[in-house]
């Protein structure tokens, strides 16, 4: 059979078929356009926050500001209400946070600031996970967020496990381990040189450390963005008795 006609005895429902193939190639266009088109709509509305669009310098001058209104007791009042329905559209917050999980540390009140301006994770530890980093990427990638920050505090009790599993081969139950192991490293890092009543500290400041430059060096889209200048990546350590944030990294 020549090839006319075996194109003409093809079923026009055939993956293989011309028509079929054209057919795709137009929906796939078509899907294209559209998207490419919502995109350029997104992208020329204005942010839900304007105050919010900051370089990277401008971000870490905020938060650090935040702090400073937090620990003096002098933060804002807040009207919640006032700003839900612009961000039910939309969010760009100006910082994303890689803090500890623990109760007593809370990013959005310690920088006295709202909903919709700091783009949040957390894990007890504050170190980077994939499903943490994927998150991270996101905020920038997506959001984009000038800003990331490493949030650790002092007494930290992931820490003070990691530093008893070292010294004292405790071990832990069910998943707790996993902490332990992924924390060890810094723990290790500073062992020699701290002294046993301030291993804990010296090692939550190397924690965050590694952390900072762990997300620097994260391939493809954060190291893109820090080595061409579009984010920073800083280290901060909560102090749980005066509530102020110092920077460590």
């Amino acid at each position: 059979m020549c090839n006319l006609c075996a194109r003409r005895a093809e079923p026009s429902n055939s993956p293989s078929s011309p028509s079929r193939r054209a057919a795709i190639s137009m929906v796939g266009a078509i899907s294209l356009l559209g998207m490419s088109a919502t995109a350029r709509a997104a992208q020329s509305r204005p942010p839900p926050k304007p105050d919010n669009a900051l370089t990277p310098d401008q971000a870490v001058e905020r938060l650090m500001e935040g702090n400073g209104r937090y620990t003096s007791g002098t933060t804002y009042d807040r009207d919640f209400s006032s700003e839900r329905a612009a961000l039910a559209g939309g969010q760009n917050p100006y910082a994303c946070i890689l803090s500890c999980a623990d109760s007593r540390v809370s990013p959005e009140l310690c920088f006295d600031e709202e909903r919709g301006d700091l783009f949040v994770t957390r894990v007890a530890g504050n170190y980077v996970t994939n499903d943490l980093l994927a998150s991270l990427e996101y905020g920038v990638a997506v959001l984009h967020a000038p800003l990331i920050m490493v949030l650790g505090h002092t007494r930290c009790g992931a820490l003070s496990a990691t530093v008893s599993a070292l010294e004292k081969q405790t071990e832990f139950p069910g998943h707790i381990q996993t902490l332990v192991t992924a924390l060890m490293p810094a723990v290790r890092a500073v062992q020699a040189q701290a002294h046993a009543d301030t291993l804990v500290q010296a090692a939550t400041i190397e924690n965050i450390k590694q952390n900072v430059q762990r997300l620097k060096q994260a391939t493809p889209i954060l190291s893109n963005a820090f080595q061409n200048s579009r984010i920073r990546v800083i280290g901060g350590l909560y102090d749980l008795e005066t509530g102020k944030v110092d920077l460590v990294a």
